[in-house]
């Protein structure tokens, strides 16, 4: 997957993760990808909602590290 930009939200509580994402994503054309790695236990929910809503599409997520979430968002 070519990912476009990446945003380190590790650390941020809610709602930190979806404004950090919100604005990363002002900053990408339609169509590319973010990456964002994220220490919130409540991101999936948040992101996943947030994703849809925007009219954006979650690509992938993973929880494999069980600490670190990553997801992949791509612009719509």
């Amino acid at each position: 997957m070519n990912v476009d930009k990446i945003l380190d939200a590790k650390g941020l509580a809610c709602p930190m993760p979806i404004v950090k994402t919100r604005k990363a994503m002002n900053e990408l054309e339609k169509g590319q990808i973010l990456e964002i790695h994220t220490t919130d236990k409540g991101a999936k929910n948040d992101l996943t909602a947030w994703a849809k809503s925007g009219g954006h599409e979650l690509l992938k997520y993973d929880d494999e590290e069980g600490t670190v979430f990553k997801f992949w968002i791509q612009k719509g």
